[in-house]
């Protein structure tokens, strides 16, 4: 099993970051605008039994991925869980830290490539050096929307 993790303090109440979360389109404003991921559905929020599915493009090839949330509890944590998809398993789980007047914002993520443990061995590194790209993009645009909503701007 492979581990990530990306953390960063956001210079907002986790109330605002939360907030931030919950919007309809957030997934689509989260996604870094080089990646080949498009959102097929979404059902439900950040609440326990939601679902989004996502078409990964890899050239002419499209894979379907399913997450499925299977823990809430609002303004400190939830986590989605691949239930189909390219990985052999894939756990993400989404953090706010209340520090003083801001939020502490971390993602963890536990996965596994398909084919075992030497393939995990070859090409996570390859998975979370994309994974820190991703998400050092995904914090920027929480940093930014947050700080815009604080200073009433918020799109």
């Amino acid at each position: 099993m492979l581990h990530f993790k990306y953390s960063t303090l956001i210079y907002a109440p986790v109330e605002v970051v939360w907030d931030f979360h919950e919007q309809p389109d957030i997934l689509e404003l989260l996604t870094p605008p080089w990646q080949p991921i498009e959102v097929a559905r979404r059902e439900g929020g950040l609440e326990v039994g939601a679902i989004s599915e996502f078409r990964i493009f890899v050239g002419p090839i499209s894979l379907r991925w399913i997450a499925v949330h299977t823990e809430y509890e609002k303004y400190r944590l939830f986590t989605d869980e691949q239930k189909e998809g390219p990985f052999a398993y894939w756990r993400h789980r989404h953090e706010f830290t209340k520090v003083e007047d801001k939020t502490r914002l971390t993602d963890e993520i536990e996965f596994a490539l398909p084919g075992g443990e030497s393939v995990d061995f070859l090409g996570g590194w390859f998975v979370s050096m994309q994974l820190d790209r991703m998400f050092c993009y995904r914090h920027e645009v929480t940093q930014r929307e947050c700080h815009q909503q604080r200073r009433g701007t918020w799109r």
